[in-house]
């Protein structure tokens, strides 16, 4: 894998993140830490995690994942250094008052937070810091549509740009970057950046895959024209498109039971959750097959392979789902399956949006 520059910074990253969202939850201590060793033996060097992190988010594991991450970091010296870390600060509290009870993101929020992920990571610096949702009240994780009767903004733009400023300036991040965010929002912190002298976002890390390709809506022309890089999140589409749910739905007897989607009821009410959601990664995952690829190859090949797409960020519960999710990197996708892929999105569109 060759590395890559994300936007406008120095930061040069794999092409393939490691997201350690199961940390804490799913996957145990010794065992991340058996993943991240992996993960660098075998060419990554770019790590993602978040304050909120383990998901789904509870008060119990709130902040364990970065635990994990800098008791990793501890006992290994040195390789601190050799990584790109990326982490993120929380929007609003969406029902989440362990991470905070106000409304905004305001610049205590900001630094608070911010400062707590970095004793928790056991690191000076964080390279890539994140606001991992807007303050804005605008539509994600499924929502469609925006409703201005709903926006309660505490904090402008252009005072959490220069806050994250404040962060740069004191050493604790290198750049900055965004999550979830929308055409507009991207914009407005690029405008306000350049117009004062701001960090500049270096990247959006957004859902993208063959369930939600809505970053096509417009993001991927704007970030392509600002020079704003993508870090494509959750791929396989929540293990839809692993082909482990062709069988049996997730919350059917038969069904693994080892997934997120299987095993936790509040994933199942968000977007991957959806009846046609997994109607459309069943018809996917067909197509892979009658091409002689597996599912997981030609959802993670989408990604890779994809202009759009900088940097992709998988998530693994286990070395050999590490290793299947390295070993798809160079497969390569034909016109004419690429075609095939885009007549199945123009029948079912974005079901995952």
């Amino acid at each position: 894998m060759n590395s890559i520059f994300l936007g406008q910074s120095a930061l040069r990253v794999s092409p393939i993140c490691l997201g350690t969202m199961t940390f804490g939850e799913q996957v145990e201590e010794a065992q991340a830490h058996a993943i991240l060793d992996r993960a660098l033996a075998r060419g990554v060097n770019f790590l993602d995690t978040a304050e909120m992190y383990a998901v789904p988010p509870r008060a119990e594991t709130y902040g364990a994942t970065e635990t994990i991450l800098g008791r990793w970091f501890a006992s290994r010296p040195g390789v601190r250094q050799r990584v790109v870390l990326a982490s993120k600060v929380a929007g609003p509290s969406r029902g989440m008052p362990w991470i905070r009870e106000g409304k905004g993101l305001t610049p205590d929020d900001i630094v608070g937070s911010c400062e707590a992920s970095l004793r928790r990571l056991q690191t000076d610096v964080i390279d890539l810091y994140q606001i991992h949702w807007p303050e804005r009240h605008v539509p994600m994780f499924g929502q469609l549509y925006y409703d201005p009767a709903k926006e309660a903004s505490q904090t402008p733009i252009h005072e959490q740009l220069d806050t994250l400023a404040r962060l740069v300036r004191a050493g604790k991040v290198r750049y900055v970057g965004l999550s979830n965010e929308t055409p507009y929002g991207v914009h407005e912190f690029v405008r306000l950046a350049e117009q004062h002298g701001l960090p500049r976002v270096a990247s959006v890390q957004n859902p993208y895959c063959l369930l939600n390709r809505s970053w096509e809506n417009a993001l991927d022309e704007t970030c392509h024209r600002l020079n704003v890089s993508l870090l494509a999140y959750s791929p396989l589409g929540y293990s839809l498109l692993t082909g482990k749910y062709d069988q049996h739905a997730p919350t059917d007897p038969g069904a693994p039971q080892d997934g997120r989607i299987a095993r936790y009821a509040s994933v199942r009410q968000q977007r991957w959750g959806r009846p046609e959601a997994l109607a459309a990664a069943r018809r996917y995952n067909q197509l892979a097959r009658a091409h002689g690829l597996t599912p997981v190859q030609m959802a993670l090949a989408f990604c890779y392979c994809n202009w759009r797409v900088a940097s992709t960020i998988i998530g693994v519960r286990s070395l050999a789902q590490l290793d299947e999710n390295l070993d798809a990197w160079g497969t390569q996708l034909s016109p004419e399956l690429l075609a095939e892929i885009d007549a199945i999105r123009w029948e079912l569109r974005d079901p995952a949006q």
